[in-house]
């Protein structure tokens, strides 16, 4: 979800939301700004055309985090200090920079191990035997989420580093230098949407510095017997491992040479009111969440999620978007307009909520899809956040199947698809006029091109709407993308009543019921016609009209939902042929 540095000031006039204006107008034009797992992140290319993505706590000292001072090879190789670890860890002081605020930093730089084989000692196959190293950006996302403590009780704060910033350094290598697993690496990103990674290139992670000296070390310095030495570091294990788990997390390698503590006058500094030591914890390359904090974290986002949707269409001010989205409008629909970074295409989230963006990223839904039609074009998707969605691949630019000697295919020739704009503004429009509809949430369109779109056979939608831009300047529909229409998957509930969160129906389309017995065919045929005209009075139709247009719900087990007049309940589900007829009744 990139955005530009000039995008970024003309947007914000100065006020920030990454760090300070000056430091901001000081980044080159074309760096662009990400979210990546929750954490903000400019990107730029460095000198050597590698790409550097840096944090906010990175930002004021961009500067000193460019390779050139600190990875050049002749400072690197005389500078470096080797860290103790299994993993490949130094502190490198930066160059020394004229004229900067502070004229050199000590880093911690360490390449990450992701997608390679965990040694497994004793300790770490007792405690995780499925451990995997974090991508660097799982790994900054949870120290983030550490440092902020929000999990758990207040009275316990973790300290950690800093995450600064990510190099990867511009040179491929062949996948047997990497010592990384594909199917691993691939377990990675298809987990965790928003991101993705090169198997072939380095990830080199930069932390500030952590003063103090680790516990090791510390207790040798303060305790001369060796079996008290033991036992305290034995003791301050169980404490550290202990506060993890009250906020939420869990580190498979757990050793004292990962706590950092400081010594005064001799002793280990230790909290006044407790008399608890006090300690930083580095090393997060298998840091996780515990299956609580997991849970609870999902379970938050899934009732965010809910109440962002009952509330999508509230008018929101300007100030209200981040740089890298836009409002739109289309068809007189509302949509929040942005890019899709992991897949150079773009997406359109209906509504005015600017939170509810990430959460149709296509690495969302496009993984672990099941398929609900034969022609593979319409699909089911729970994402991670356990949001239920169906996808629809749209067919817009070709033309409908169908014999030219039968009279009922004209009308359907003569209709054509609809576009995934058309489809989301007749779906919201029939519901405003007490339609029951299923409820559009996203439209997608790809960053790839398809050679054959360019020579659709049916252009009409294109030419009708080829002065339709998107807010980055390019036509909204375009003959080279492929669309994809993301629609909520309805299971009984109402927006207004989704946060809730209870009642879950199962649906199921209209032919389907007759099949599995929760219908007759007598009752088929009466509420097939009593949706036809339904929908008819409201000014619409179906030119393609089939059961599997019409979503009932039910329970196993049990009978299909009625409304209030006990009446089976009918909603209609697919808008590719609907088109506005006569006057509304």
């Amino acid at each position: 979800m990139p955005f530009t540095a000039q995008d970024y000031l003309s947007r914000t006039q100065g006020t920030l939301a990454i760090g300070p204006s000056a430091e901001i107008g000081q980044l080159p034009t074309d760096a662009t700004f990400l979210r990546i797992l929750g954490v903000n992140y400019v990107h730029l290319m460095s000198a050597d055309e590698g790409d550097l993505y840096v944090t906010e706590h990175g930002l004021p000292f961009v500067e000193h985090l460019q390779p050139i001072n600190w990875y050049e090879r002749a400072w690197f190789e005389a500078k470096r200090e080797r860290l103790h670890g299994t993993g490949t860890v130094y502190r490198v002081p930066t160059r020394p920079l004229p004229g900067q605020r502070c004229k050199s930093i000590p880093l911690v730089v360490k390449w990450c191990r992701v997608g390679e084989d965990v040694p497994l000692n004793t300790f770490t196959l007792g405690r995780a035997i499925d451990a995997e190293f974090n991508s660097p950006f799982e790994e900054f996302s949870m120290v983030e989420e550490l440092r902020a403590g929000r999990f758990g009780p207040r009275n316990i704060r973790i300290l950690c580093q800093k995450p600064l910033a990510i190099y990867v350094p511009p040179e491929s290598m062949q996948l047997w230098q990497t010592g990384r697993s594909l199917d691993k690496l691939r377990r990675k990103v298809t987990r965790h949407a928003g991101f993705e990674m090169d198997a072939l290139r380095s990830y080199i992670m930069l932390y500030g510095w952590l003063k103090g000296m680790d516990a090791v070390n510390s207790f040798a310095g303060t305790y001369f017997d060796r079996a008290r030495q033991q036992v305290e570091l034995a003791k301050l294990t169980e404490a550290v491992e202990r506060d993890l788990e009250a906020k939420g997390f869990f580190v498979a390698d757990h050793k004292p040479t990962h706590f950092i503590l400081r010594l005064r006058e001799g002793q280990v500094r230790r909290r006044k009111q407790t008399g608890r030591i006090v300690y930083g914890l580095v090393d997060y390359e298998l840091l996780v969440r515990t299956a609580e904090h997991e849970g609870a974290v999902k379970q938050t986002l899934r009732s965010k999620y809910l109440l962002l949707q009952r509330d999508r269409f509230r008018p929101r001010p300007a100030e209200d978007y981040p740089p890298h989205l836009k409002p739109a409008q289309v068809m007189g629909v509302d949509y929040v307009w942005g890019r899709a970074e992991s897949t150079n295409g773009t997406l359109w989230v209906v509504g005015n909520d600017a939170e509810l963006f990430s959460y149709f990223l296509p690495e969302r839904w496009r993984n672990r899809q099941m398929a609900l039609s034969a022609s593979k074009r319409t699909y089911y998707a729970q994402t991670k956040d356990r949001i239920h969605l169906v996808w629809r691949v749209s067919s817009i630019g070709d033309l409908p199947g169908g014999d030219l000697a039968d009279p009922g295919y004209r009308p359907l020739l003569f209709q054509g698809y609809n576009s995934p704009f058309e489809e989301v503004a007749l779906a919201l429009e029939m519901k405003g006029k007490g339609l029951r509809t299923t409820y559009p949430r996203a439209v997608y369109a790809t960053g790839h091109t398809g050679g054959w779109r360019g020579a659709a056979l049916d252009s009409r939608r294109f030419d009708k709407m080829k002065d339709v831009l998107d807010p980055g300047g390019n036509p909204a529909l375009d003959l080279e993308l492929d669309y994809v229409t993301v629609w909520g998957y309805f299971r009984g509930l109402e927006d207004a009543q989704a946060p809730e969160d209870v009642g879950y129906w199962t649906p199921i389309g209209a032919d389907q019921a007759v099949t599995k017995g929760l219908v007759t065919e007598a009752e088929f045929t009466e509420l097939v016609a009593r949706h036809r005209a339904e929908l008819a009075a409201a000014g619409y139709e179906d030119v393609a009209m089939r059961g599997d247009h019409i979503l009932l719900c039910y329970v196993p087990g049990g009978g299909v939902k009625r409304d209030a007049a006990g009446q089976i309940e009918l909603r209609h589900c697919n808008f590719e042929f609907v088109r506005r007829v006569g006057k509304p009744g």
